[in-house]
């Protein structure tokens, strides 16, 4: 289990971009994530505000869904180095949803491919265990030291 000051050290993403809260669990070719969804959020103000309901931008959802993903790229050295990976690939993305203020949002991806440079994971993110979103995305890796 990784805390948000471990996720800080993995990921090169800072607020308020850092879209993960907490790794549950990582084994090989798995990752679990989450992230707590509050009202406090930068995007709520000018996303589908008042009058209408506060709903999380479909954008930033496959945006956390990639930073989970970032967790599936070996790291170059050990453990606590970073984890880069560049997105450049989201294919079947789908919406189930709204994601709200107030939800907790479940990611997980499953690595699906990893050969040359390329990372590739089917990610889905659930509320309460309802499917919100799901998509394959492509990490490009950078070149082993």
């Amino acid at each position: 289990m990784l805390d948000i000051e471990a996720i800080r050290r993995a990921l090169p993403h800072r607020y308020p971009f850092l879209l993960i809260d907490r790794v549950t669990e990582q084994e090989d070719g798995r990752v679990v994530a989450v992230k707590n969804v509050t009202i406090n959020e930068p995007y709520f103000q000018g996303h589908f505000a008042e009058p209408l309901e506060a709903v999380m931008p479909g954008v930033l959802i496959l945006e956390a869904m990639a930073q989970t993903a970032a967790f599936l790229v070996p790291p170059a050295d050990g453990e606590a180095a970073t984890r880069e990976g560049y997105l450049v690939g989201i294919e079947k993305a789908r919406f189930r949803r709204k994601v709200v203020p107030g939800d907790r949002l479940v990611l997980e991806a499953v690595r699906t491919r990893a050969r040359r440079g390329l990372l590739q994971a089917d990610v889905r993110a659930t509320v309460d265990g309802e499917a919100a979103a799901s998509a394959s995305v492509s990490l490009l890796m950078p070149p082993a030291s």
